[in-house]
């Protein structure tokens, strides 16, 4: 290891010949606002004080990439720094000209020298490299003839515009560009150089934090991922699983962040703190023994599962409606059951008929805790557990039994009769969620939905009183306003908030686009009305409670039907990822279990402890048993009933005599694609003996 300080221009003409190279494990582009205007002030205020002599801006970490003094340098910390100086030298060199050279180092063609190295070729030339995410909208920057990305990095976009006004403003209030260059030339870094086989860059880059922000879990558990992955291997993961995973995020970090959480949260049983969620990922990973592509392939699986979710993408118009609402709902605490469910519906475990009518009772269940006063606190106990405590089979009807289960515990599904006395009598109006549910009141139960978005929260009986309105209310004025103010019986939507402004009753209703115009729903009861008082509040309150007990339903279950579930000890429900597949073993069984479900649509699948079974009518006719390398499918066949030529392509075993873990006699070895024809061929051969056998009852 090697260490210097220098100015910053020294070091970028010190490597003249080197490339700047963003290794893959790095994070993208991340500076905000805040730091670039931090380093533009420092820039300032050092180049217009000739006293100061220089203004140490951070190190800069790299590694040689090479055996050449020429080779690219890999750096390791700096990169932010590094991006934003050469954003800034962007943004002045389209400011600048060849003819005027302001100083010595400061002309069009010396701040190009800082981008480009003119002695070399293609994306060889530019000084810097970013990672893929922000590669090509900086050198579109750079380079104009570069084509711009359909998607390019918010940041670098923002942050260059920044450089770009601030310089204009600079130029209109001063006249010149000297306090910039000279603040330039006064930058100063320590630049240290490590030495490659011996010092483990990745491991460094662990272990630190960038100047001004801190690295983020998934920084850090892409640090490791490429770590743990072959070197040649390396960048093709990057670009297959994690780029991809950036992009689908938006590069949203927090929603990254906030999705891992959730992901392990799943596979653990337990959720991590936020600064944990690196040591518990690895710490899965190392337990579990899982290969690190197999993972990528899980942990890309569920992301897509997330954002079809979050950012309310699901085909189906009915789903993505009905999880819309949940998504409204802005709350963390339901991502790692509603990732289980959705996971379940896509590999046919959970029906679309069951699936809604769940996404209603969850959104009951928060809405009516919320407007109950009960926390959210527990919950993150609660629902990463579910989907543990229910009957797969029978879905929706476990998943209300375990919802009533909870009743005398701290988790527990408030009835009707406390949910209306609460959204009755509550401070409506500071109640964080008031908007979402005047606007599902509003919308429930209609095929001509209203655009509430541009309406605001309107206060029929107004905050301030006026003498016209005491005249109205009665000698109990003061305690009539006290009480109702802000409760639900005197709260709507309208888009006229400021027309009404403390108009009387009569004035807001018969106005021009007063309640008597109005379209919307929450208004209708008002129209009729002369006056607006105590008892008009009271009426109103409860008829809206009435509504709500209609959008937000208590889980009903027959008595006889609740025993079965009370009597049984909850039995072990198993699914897909019960089972320990390899990236070989799940191609192979995505195809198969495909094909098998084609042949007939009365076909059934049943996930056992240690098998997966395909029935027809409910008696086996295949099942399948997950090997690392392969799958093993039990057959009810004799050999004899082979043909020769299937005999030759498989490897088949009698196995009647011998312990096995499932029904069927004959055991066969699937681990190439090449075989499953012949595999497929079997499995048809021993339905349609099942189908005879039947046909013959």
């Amino acid at each position: 290891m090697e260490a210097k300080a220098t100015t910053l221009l020294g070091f970028f003409e010190e490597n003249q010949n080197n490339q700047f190279v963003i290794p893959i494990y790095q994070r993208l582009y991340s500076w905000k606002k805040e730091q670039c205007e931090q380093l533009w002030d420092d820039i300032i205020k050092i180049g217009g004080n000739d006293k100061m002599n220089g203004h140490f801006i951070g190190s800069i970490l790299y590694v040689l990439d090479g055996n050449t003094p020429s080779s690219p340098l890999l750096i390791i910390d700096g990169q932010q720094r590094l991006t934003t100086i050469t954003l800034l030298f962007i943004a002045l060199r389209n400011r600048s000209s060849d003819e005027v050279k302001i100083l010595e180092k400061f002309s069009r063609k010396e701040i190009e020298s800082y981008l480009i190295n003119n002695n070399k070729d293609g994306d060889k030339k530019f000084r810097l490299i970013l990672s893929e995410s922000d590669k090509d909208i900086l050198l579109s920057l750079i380079d104009k003839n570069k084509r711009k990305p359909s998607e390019p990095s918010v940041k670098i976009v923002e942050n260059f515009e920044l450089f770009e006004k601030w310089i204009s403003e600079w130029i209109k209030n001063t006249g010149k560009l000297e306090t910039i260059f000279k603040g330039l030339e006064k930058l100063m870094i320590v630049w240290i150089a490590l030495e490659k086989g011996k010092d483990d860059p990745q491991l460094i880059f662990e272990s630190m934090n960038s100047k001004g922000i801190e690295l983020t879990q998934t920084d850090l558990i892409r640090n490791y991922i490429v770590k743990e992955t072959e070197v040649e291997k390396q960048e093709d993961f990057y670009n297959q699983y994690w780029r991809a995973m950036e992009e689908d995020f938006k590069q949203n970090e927090t929603l990254f962040n906030r999705f891992v959480r959730h992901y392990l949260t799943i596979k653990t049983g337990e959720v991590p703190k936020i600064k944990k969620v690196y040591e518990a990922f690895k710490h899965y990973q190392q337990k579990e023994g899982i290969e690190i592509e197999n993972l990528l392939k899980d942990l890309q699986k569920y992301c897509g599962y997330f954002c079809q979710i979050a950012f309310k993408k699901e085909a189906d118009k009915d789903l993505n409606k009905a999880l819309g609402f949940l998504v409204d709902l802005e709350m963390d605490v339901i991502y790692p059951l509603l990732l289980e469910l959705y996971s379940d519906y896509k590999d046919g475990v959970l029906s679309k008929q069951d699936f809604i009518p769940i996404i209603a009772l969850i959104e009951s269940y928060l809405c009516r805790r919320a407007v109950c006063g009960l926390g959210t606190n527990g919950l993150n106990k609660i629902f990463p557990s579910f989907t543990k405590k229910i009957n797969k089979d029978q879905y929706l009807e476990s998943m209300k039994a375990h919802f009533l289960s909870l009743e005398k515990t701290t988790g527990k599904f408030p009835k009707d009769s406390e949910f209306k006395d609460s959204l009755i009598t509550i401070d409506f109006y500071h109640f964080k969620k008031i908007k979402y549910f005047l606007e599902r009141l509003e919308n429930f139960d209609t095929k001509e939905p209203v655009d509430t978005q541009k309406c605001n929260i309107e206060h029929i009986m107004p905050q301030t009183l006026t003498p016209k309105w005491e005249e109205d209310l009665g000698e109990n004025f003061k305690a009539i306003h006290e009480k109702y103010l802000h409760t639900i019986g005197n709260l709507t939507l309208t888009g006229y908030n400021s027309e009404y402004s403390n108009n009387s009753f009569r004035e807001k209703k018969d106005m021009e686009k007063g309640f008597k115009q109005s379209p919307l729903r929450l208004n209708q009861s008002l129209k009729d009305l002369e006056v607006f008082g105590e008892k008009e509040i009271e009426k109103r309150a409860n008829d809206l409670a009435d509504w709500a007990l209609k959008i937000w339903t208590y889980p009903k279950l027959d008595l006889e039907t609740l025993e079965k579930y009370k009597s049984k000890k909850a039995k072990k429900v198993y699914d897909l990822s019960s089972y320990k597949f390899s990236s070989d073993s799940r191609e192979l069984f995505d195809i198969l279990r495909e094909k098998i479900k084609a042949f007939d649509e009365k076909i059934t699948e049943k996930f056992n402890q240690k098998y997966i079974a395909y029935k027809f009518f409910k008696i086996n006719f295949v099942d399948i048993v997950v090997q690392n390398k392969g799958l093993k499918l039990y057959l009810k066949m004799n050999l004899n009933e082979l043909q020769d030529e299937i005999k030759e392509k498989l490897k088949i075993e009698d196995v009647s005599n011998i312990g096995r873990p499932c029904v069927g006699n004959m055991e066969v070895e699937l681990e190439t694609k090449e075989n499953i024809p012949y595999c497929l061929g079997l499995i048809k051969q021993a339905l349609e003996k099942q189908m005879g056998g039947r046909n013959r009852q």
